[in-house]
């Protein structure tokens, strides 16, 4: 189980107070929490007291109430302290008409940013000069979406701005899309351009922008990698033609 919502949805940053109380302790003051991410059925929170994972919690806001499971709990020794996501199961999510409103924002990625605050320093113009961003081997899941269509993929490689992308569907040099990547237990958003393809097997991807609320994450992601860096990303050849699928295209 993780933070990831449900894919293709649009999932918007809203911060909006509300209460939640373990299921069946009716008696107990209900604790406060505020949303990080949302989407139709689901949400990340930030409470000053996490649940655990698969608990069943009544989530009020207002007059609008939802039982709802934990999906995902961070660790409580991370920089998501306090962070869980749950899923309703029973009622509509009283957060629907403010994500019925909300658009989602995506926003520049700041490097020097996330080396300051996940790498303890930030790093120098020489050693970027030498570096210019870190790869770190790394195994999760990559959605890849462009315009209406939508692919699948692994994502082995990570860097602050950038990521290498295996599968059977690739897009072209120059491509714009939107890559949704689910790494560890948590899931984030970004807004990327296909740089070059990697032996006809992958895509070296740029990372351009990052949806409102999810700089943590990806900063929680990387210093959970700093220790295992890739020297480089294997050397890449260049394809001008798109490398599609056989039977459906992307």
């Amino acid at each position: 189980m993780s933070t990831e919502l449900n894919p293709g949805e649009k999932i918007a940053h809203l911060a909006l107070p509300l209460r939640w109380s373990l299921l069946g302790q009716a008696n107990r003051a209900a604790d406060t929490a505020c949303t990080y991410d949302v989407d139709s059925k689901g949400a990340r929170l930030v409470s000053s007291r996490a649940p655990r994972l698969g608990d069943l919690l009544m989530l009020e806001r207002g007059r609008n109430k939802a039982i709802c499971q934990v999906t995902w709990v961070a660790d409580p020794n991370s920089d998501l302290r306090g962070q869980f996501a749950v899923r309703c199961v029973d009622g509509r999510a009283p957060w629907e008409e403010e994500l019925r409103q909300a658009e989602e924002q995506y926003q520049p990625l700041d490097s020097e940013g996330l080396n300051r605050r996940h790498f303890g320093r930030l790093i120098t113009a020489e050693q970027t000069n030498r570096r210019r961003h870190p790869r770190f081997h790394v195994e999760g899941q990559a959605e890849v979406t462009e315009g209406v269509q939508h692919a699948s993929g692994i994502v082995d490689q990570i860097s602050e701005l950038g990521a290498h992308i295996s599968g059977s569907q690739l897009l072209d040099p120059g491509t714009d899309f939107r890559l949704t990547l689910n790494v560890f237990d948590v899931t984030l958003a970004l807004k990327a351009q296909v740089k070059n393809l990697v032996s006809n097997a992958g895509m070296g991807v740029e990372f351009q922008q990052i949806r409102r609320g999810d700089r943590p994450l990806l900063g929680y992601i990387l210093s959970r990698l700093r220790r295992r860096p890739v020297e480089d990303f294997v050397e890449v050849e260049v394809v001008s033609d798109r490398l599609v699928h056989a039977a459906t295209a992307l």
